[in-house]
């Protein structure tokens, strides 16, 4: 699908700009989650970002479980393809003993899962108020608690852990960390190597001060996610992310902030939304090339020159 005759995803609108072909240069740091195009398999999001040429892949312990670890780690190798995210670990909120002690093993499995892939980053979504719950400020004291109980754990296996800040709507159901200030505050008590955060648009474009608190992250910031605002927002929000370009978020600005605080990382597009599920995958990750190298590429310094 090449050529400005090509149509975008969901909108239907006639692309901007052409597709870019595998081997484009503005494709080195571009990253399929598996998410955005949650018809595929494993195997299958393997294979299609390899025909599009995306070098790297955000994967999912979910569809990692149906291929095997083992397995998984023999497909991407033989692609090629960098493993830009694990998603997710977390959920580190429930009150009662046991639901810490299970958050404890299905994270500490989720490390040996980000190990053997030799991910970027393991994705730590703080998890929400247990149900009944209303204190806000323990939950979060009890994010910080189970993260200093890991971070032992990651460290000795290599894992860098990434806690990533969700937009207030998701404080309740997955995310009582809510802004890029407060991430950072749990993680500038642990080493740099082990804990960062995770940036993502559609969490954090609304933030006030955000450009000063990217400055702030600098190497901290272990990775760097893409998904635009579109209004109106579905009835279930978890579906309110857009395909860049297609809402509010000023992309371009962002991206330069994200490059100036230092990192050098893949970018990967994570989209939740019904109608980029719909369409066919191959669609999608045409429209999120393009809107790549539209809206971000140009943003993100060169790579550095072979020596």
């Amino acid at each position: 699908m090449t050529g400005t005759t090509a149509v975008d995803v969901p909108s239907g609108a006639p692309a901007r700009v052409p597709t870019p072909a595998p081997g484009d240069p503005r494709l080195a740091r571009l990253s399929l989650n598996q998410r955005t195009t949650a018809r595929w398999s494993l195997r299958e999001a393997i294979d299609g970002a390899v025909a599009a040429g995306l070098p790297a892949i955000g994967v999912w312990r979910e569809p990692l479980a149906e291929a095997g670890v083992d397995t998984a780690r023999r497909w991407l190798a033989e692609a090629g393809l960098r493993v830009s995210s694990l998603c997710r670990g977390g959920f580190f909120t429930a009150r009662d003993p046991a639901g810490r002690a299970a958050a404890s093993v299905a994270n500490r499995a989720a490390v040996d899962e980000a190990a053997a892939l030799a991910a970027a980053t393991l994705v730590l979504v703080p998890g929400g108020l247990p149900p009944g719950d209303r204190d806000l400020t323990g939950a979060r004291s009890r994010v910080v608690d189970a993260v200093a109980a890991l971070v032992p754990y990651a460290r000795d296996r290599g894992v860098r852990l990434g806690i990533e800040p969700m937009h207030p709507i998701y404080a309740t159901d997955r995310g009582v960390v809510s802004t890029l200030a407060q991430a950072l505050d749990i993680a500038e008590q642990f080493s740099a190597e082990t804990v960062g955060v995770v940036v993502d648009t559609f969490h954090l474009w609304w933030e006030p001060g955000l450009p000063g608190q990217l400055a702030r992250a600098g190497d901290r910031i272990t990775g760097f996610q893409v998904a635009d605002w579109v209004t109106p927002l579905p009835p279930d929000p978890l579906l309110a992310r857009g395909m860049p370009g297609d809402g509010h978020i000023d992309f371009p600005g962002f991206t330069a902030a994200v490059a100036a605080a230092g990192y050098r990382g893949d970018v990967e597009v994570e989209i939740f939304h019904a109608g980029v599920w719909a369409a066919p995958p191959e669609q999608v990750v045409a429209t999120l090339a393009r809107r790549h190298v539209e809206l971000v590429a140009p943003h993100l310094p060169p790579p550095p020159s072979p020596i």
